[in-house]
């Protein structure tokens, strides 16, 4: 039977108030074929930004010219570029050149691989003038003040899992391998996330696991400096909180005054540089300054004084010169692979959400949009290429960016002149970092990482979704007391349990009446609304499908009986209709459909009827094609607002009832 197709002008007395209700008609949902359902669902999946849409209207040549750009971010700003924009480039990349050189030896060390391999995330050509991270990311990256390198998230989560099986001091060219190896996987898995567009998967990671797991990774990456500002030799390879601890006080003999003091000095001198520069953003130089001044400072005394026959660990020699070529270390086979990939997959994510976080955070900041796609991509193809030049997995840093934004940088050109910076230090520079202590590089570590505990925006979160709360304390507990990766991947775990139950648990409210209106709204939210006699009215606000139709079933039912209690009626008949709202069901299934006709049943036998109102259009659509639910598409059960309904079924009765006195 066709829905309701004529537009009536009814005066008819509400049970609140007397309206003039015109019924407007329910329209069924214009028809597509299936294929064109397909592709709508398919471009708003995997094409929500309608990347095509540029090329509409244009002629041959400027569509060329336009895929080249989207393909190359840099072809958009490039040919513009000024001698202007290149002195605020200058001074943005020797700025993080100063802050990246400390900090890429310093999580190297935190990953258990060679300070110079740190370094060499940072510069552009190797012996065989492969272009790597920076360069890469400066062509194909979308962001103008991404600062990329190493991160110590990601050293820390790789060292610690590669950590388990192979040693970084008992077998260092197989860990080397691994890390490589781990770099090559993570960049292919971030590249074919931006490939096929399937980047809605970090998603997964909410903004409170994320805040838990930094918190938790940041206070076991400063654990993990206790060895170095302690001066312990004997140190556990553990990355808990309880065998940390457990080390540092079992190995209380080996502690070393003159390192802690040392450490206590430069980390007091390293915080309060970062306080001076949050509190004043236009003295950013020097938060970005304190490390190379702290490791100049620390190696001149260590150098003057012999500190190193006093207690004072150094780093030692290091290998000076342009790293070689790492692609033969790339290892597909053999008794690691699996470590490899899986570490390369947690890694990836970890390293591509921030990178994308801090990519779009400085965008907002400049009014310009950041591609994630794109962002995948370039991440991704840089660590790639990056494993085969002596890198491992870099990405987009908070602390380097945030100093390449408050410099001035213009463009990713900043990312060019710091790595040129890294290149002429590893040329020429190496030996004067013999003497620089481990106790310093620690301190850089920590005062690095203080900034990934945010308390505000846990206590905001706190204030505002106590599930969310518990997903950020899962992750922050989960991550010091048991793994890195079994913390990340118990407050996954809970979110998608927290979406699973929104899905099979949906929210049901009973609607009533503001007087003076025909709005209808929560009775429990707003007080002054008023129940309907003879009328239960529902409203179902989540979609309807085979995961919560038996829950919803159930609840209906109980809706009616509590009804029935709370009105104290006598008769079944006294409960005339019971209309569900559905506007916020935006679809359905087959389980949804069956639904429907189960209540018609239950509630036919109740002496009552099941009203719809306002069917979005795939399920108008379903309904018109169901056999069994073809009674729903009557003019009398199918009404575009409550309102409405409630006006002519209340016409309805009132003329039942005037036939049975006559």
């Amino acid at each position: 039977m066709e829905p309701n197709t004529s537009n009536m002008q009814q005066q008819q007395p509400s049970t609140c108030l007397e309206i003039t209700m015109e019924v407007h008609r329910v329209v069924p949902p214009p028809h597509k074929s299936t294929i064109q359902k397909l592709k709508t669902r398919l471009k708003e999946t995997f094409f929500p930004d309608d990347p095509l849409r540029q090329f509409k209207g244009q002629p041959t040549r400027k569509k060329w010219i336009l895929a080249a750009q989207y393909i190359f971010p840099i072809l958009q700003w490039g040919p513009n570029y000024s001698l202007k924009l290149f002195k605020s480039d200058i001074v943005s990349g020797l700025t993080i050149a100063s802050l990246a050189i400390p900090q890429g030896i310093s999580y190297a060390k935190l990953a258990g691989l060679p300070p110079i391999v740190g370094l060499s995330c940072l510069f552009l050509v190797g012996l065989d003038s492969s272009f790597v991270p920076p360069l890469v990311y400066a062509v194909l990256g979308s962001s103008r003040d991404l600062a990329v390198g190493p991160v110590s998230i990601a050293s820390l989560i790789l060292g610690s899992m590669l950590r388990q099986e192979v040693s970084p001091i008992n077998d260092p060219v197989l860990f080397l391998q691994l890390a490589f190896t781990t770099t090559f996987f993570a960049g292919f898995f971030q590249a074919s996330l931006g490939f096929l567009r399937l980047g809605f998967i970090i998603d997964f990671l909410s903004k409170a696991t994320l805040i838990g797991f930094m918190a938790g990774a940041a206070i076991i990456v400063s654990l993990q400096q206790l060895k170095s500002l302690l001066g312990i030799t004997h140190f556990t390879k553990q990355m808990g909180l309880v065998p940390v601890l457990s080390s540092v006080f079992h190995n209380i003999k080996e502690w070393s005054w003159q390192t802690i003091l040392m450490g206590f000095c430069f980390l007091v001198f390293l915080l309060m540089a970062r306080h001076v520069s949050m509190r004043r953003p236009k003295l950013f130089w020097v938060s970005a300054g304190a490390p190379l001044v702290s490791v100049i400072i620390s190696t001149l005394l260590v150098f003057a004084f012999k500190a190193q026959h006093h207690g004072i660990g150094i780093i030692g020699k290091l290998q000076e010169g342009l790293n070689p070529p790492s692609w033969n270390m790339l290892q597909f086979h053999g008794s690691h692979l699996g470590l490899s990939i899986k570490t390369g997959l947690v890694t990836g994510i970890i390293s591509l959400t921030e990178g994308i976080a801090v990519g779009r955070t400085f965008a907002a900041l400049k009014d310009y949009k950041v591609d994630g796609n794109k962002e995948m991509m370039a991440i991704g193809l840089m660590n790639m290429v990056g494993s085969s030049t002596s890198c491992y997995v870099t990405t987009g840093a908070f602390s380097r960016s945030a100093v390449n934004h408050n410099a001035g940088a213009k463009t990713a050109v900043s990312n060019i002149v710091m790595s040129i910076t890294v290149m002429v230090t590893l040329l020429f520079l190496m030996p004067l970092f013999q003497y620089t202590p481990n106790v310093v590089l620690g301190a850089i570590i920590v005062s690095a990482v203080v900034g990934l505990i945010d308390i505000p925006a846990a206590y905001q979160i706190w204030k505002i979704d106590k599930f969310d709360f518990i997903v950020t304390l899962c992750a922050f507990f989960g991550v010091i007391f048991i793994s890195v990766q079994h913390g990340l991947a118990i407050a996954v775990g809970i979110s998608i349990f927290k979406i699973l139950l929104q899905i099979t648990r949906p929210k049901t409210v009973m609607l009533g009446n503001i007087p003076g209106t025909d709005i209808y709204r929560d009775l429990h939210h707003y007080k002054e609304s008023m129940k309907i006699p003879g009328f239960l009215i529902l409203s179902v606000e989540a979609p309807i499908n085979f995961a919560n139709s038996t829950y919803l079933n159930e609840r209906m039912l109980r809706w009616i009986e509590e009804y029935e209690a709370q009105e104290d009626l006598k008769k079944p008949s006294s409960l005339r209709f019971v209309i569900l709202e559905m506007s916020a069901v935006s679809a359905i299934d087959t389980s949804g459909i069956a639904l429907f006709n189960e209540l018609k049943r239950a509630i036919e036998k109740k002496g009552a009827e099941l009203v719809l109102v306002n069917p979005l259009g795939e399920v108008m659509e379903k309904l018109q094609k169901s056999d069994e639910a073809g009674d729903f598409m009557r003019p009398d059960c199918l009404f575009l607002t409550v309102g409405e309904a409630v006006t002519m079924l209340s016409a309805t009765i009132k003329g039942q009832s005037s036939n049975h006195v006559v």
